[in-house]
Parts: C-alpha cells; structure tokens; sequence
C-alpha cells in the first residue's frame, strides 16, 4: 500500500489533467495526478500518438506524442506525483471537507482538493465486423508508429475526423491509400476534409467492407456499395479502422457527483455539485461546451485556480502572470 498527502489529486493524466497538475504547481500546490492508463496522455497516448494536431495555439502541427511529452516535461517541473496504472475506484468525502481516493493498486490518496480530468473514461475501439481473424495479422485499430504502413496498400474505414487524419497522414508512407465510409457524406471538418479530397487517396463513399482475402495476412478486401450492392475487390495489405470507440467512467460513475449522462455538470468555475471537487476536459459540460482539447487547457487553469482559492480564500483565483 502506497499512502499520498496532498493538497490536489487530479484523476486523469490526459492534457487537462496534465496542464491542471501544472497550474497547481505554479500557485504551490501539492498535487497527485492519476491514471488507469500506464503511459501519460489519455486518449490522445491511446488512439493516436503519432497523428498530428492542429488547433494547440502555437503549434502550427504537433503529433500527439510530442504534446503529451510538452505537457509531461512543463507539469514535471513542480513535481507532481504520478500514480499511472492505477484506477481509482474509492471516493469517499469526510466531514473537513477533505477526501480519500482509493485506488486498485492499494495506493491512498488523502487531498484537501479533486479535479476530475478523465476525459470519456476508459474506451475500446469500435471493432469492424467480420475481420476479427485479421486483427494482429494487418488489421489495426490504433497506430503507435508511422512506419508500420511504409511501402503498404492502406484501406481506412471511417467518415470521421481520424479517418480523414490518418488516410492524409498515411499519403506519403503507404504505396497506396483508399478510404471507405459507410455514408455519402462525411463527419469531418471541411478544411482536413478538402486536403482529401485534393490528395491521391481514393475516396470511396456509400462503401462497406464485405469481405476480407488472405492466409497469412491481408491479400485483398472486397468492398461493397451500399446503395447498388456492386462489389469491387481492392488490393489491400493493412486495414485501419477508425470508426470511433465506446467509453466507460468506470468507478467513477458511481461516485457521489451529479452527472448527465456520462459527463459532469459545471459551473463558470469549473465546480461541480460537491464542494472541493472541480472537473477540466471532455468530461465537463456546460452551456457552450466544446470537445477540443485547446479548450481542456483553458478549463484546467480556471480548475486550477479556483481551487487555489477554494483551499485558501484569502488569496486570488487570479495567478498574476507567469512572465512577471
């Protein structure tokens, strides 16, 4: 059993949770940032480090690894501890107003304060029907590393904006990319979504997958118009499916707070309904609510601040400035 005294514990070590732990540290705040995942970076570290990002300020491009380890190095410098790995499961509020978060690696975290940065929770992909016998043998769901398509004749399935990232990022590495979506029309945004239709990659919409070919690996996939049923075999090596995921709060659902669904209700200073208890990122919602993860920063410095005021209401919610 690990035990943990801390002003802040922040479940979640995705960017909310991350740029909360730095914000923290900058109003001298001791912090425990936790995660059921074993690497930093939530969703982002999951389902698609190596994609690029293009609405962080100041970054004009910046894959997802390479923000994680930014936020990773910029939180680090005040020292937080990281429980990764660990789930929280246990929440218990005392009369003081303080808390005890359990975890299910026997660690105890004791926190004047909580900022809940979970993002959608723990998810799993989507799976694509009928092609489990490929999945480790050419059918993939996430991609950790670029080179892994290389030389390869990629089919992407999905209308969504990952779907339209990888197939763009995939252009110049794969010998060849054909993207596939169920619909005529596509859920991505329209800058990304003209880059593709601008691009080489065959763009086949109203197209399912019907079958996929190969012994050893994936030789051929034939596909399907869902409007015709004229079928067409396509000469295929890898197989990315990005048709979203389901996500689930875990324990945390079961937690004493007041949710909507699968999200926490919050006010202007990122509270929830439980006094000590504030929230940042996807898992908030409020009037105005976008899921961007340029915003998720911006809720964990108000978070952050506002806790610093909820632990000591003698001093500001307003930090000053960091270039003071």
């Amino acid at each position: 059993m690990s035990e943990h005294q801390v002003d802040v514990a922040i479940v979640g070590a995705g960017p909310a949770g991350l740029y909360a732990a730095t914000y923290c540290g900058f109003r001298g705040l001791s912090v425990v940032v936790l995660d059921s995942l074993t690497e930093p970076g939530g969703q982002i570290t999951a389902l698609y480090p190596e994609k690029e990002i293009h609405d962080v300020a100041g970054f004009p491009a910046v894959t997802g690894r390479e923000l994680v380890r930014q936020c990773m190095e910029q939180a680090s410098a005040h020292e937080p501890t990281f429980l990764l790995g660990h789930v929280a499961e246990g929440f218990t509020r005392h009369d003081d107003g303080t808390f005890t978060l359990t975890t299910d690696q026997d660690a105890v975290i004791d926190a004047r304060a909580v900022i809940i940065a979970v993002g959608l929770g723990r998810f799993t992909p989507r799976r694509l029907p009928g092609t489990e016998a490929y999945e480790g043998r050419g059918l993939d769901y996430l991609v950790h590393d670029l080179d892994t398509m290389r030389d390869e004749d990629l089919l992407v399935v999905g209308g969504g904006d990952s779907a339209v990232d990888w197939a763009l990022t995939f252009e110049p590495i794969a010998r060849s990319v054909t993207l596939i979506h169920r619909r005529d029309a596509f859920r991505a945004h329209e800058g990304p979504l003209a880059r593709l239709m601008e691009s080489s990659v065959e763009v086949l919409t109203s197209t399912e997958v019907a079958e996929v070919h190969g012994e050893d690996g994936i030789e051929a996939v034939e596909v399907v118009d869902n409007r015709t049923d004229e079928r067409r075999v396509l000469k295929i090596t890898r197989i990315l499916a990005a048709l979203g995921f389901h996500a689930n709060l875990g324990p945390v659902a079961d937690w004493p707070i007041n949710l909507e669904g699968r999200q926490l209700p919050v006010n202007r200073r990122m509270e929830t309904d439980v006094p000590g208890v504030f929230a940042a990122g996807d898992i908030t919602i409020y009037d105005g609510k976008l899921k961007l993860v340029s915003v998720s920063f911006g809720e964990a410095v108000v978070a952050a601040n506002h806790v610093a005021a909820y632990l000591d209401p003698s001093v500001r919610a307003f930090p000053g400035y960091s270039n003071a």
